[in-house]
């Protein structure tokens, strides 16, 4: 870590200001990637109409009770 510090002391103020930007995004990076594991809490949710619809059919169908 010393390093990095040595080396960003022998930065122009701009170029310091452009690497902490950099460091930032950086963080911000890897925190979505560490983001929430995927729920499935809908899973068999629309088990009910199983026997009323192809999966064809209910995944149409479906859409269109997403948008009303």
């Amino acid at each position: 870590m010393a390093d990095i510090e040595e080396l960003v002391r022998e930065l122009s103020p701009e170029h310091q200001r452009e690497a902490l930007d950099f460091v930032a995004y950086l963080l911000q990076k890897q925190r979505r990637k560490q983001g929430k594991p995927l729920r499935q809490t809908w899973a068999g949710a629309l088990r009910r109409y199983r026997d009323n619809y192809t999966a064809l059919e209910l995944q149409k169908e479906s859409l269109s009770w997403r948008t009303e």
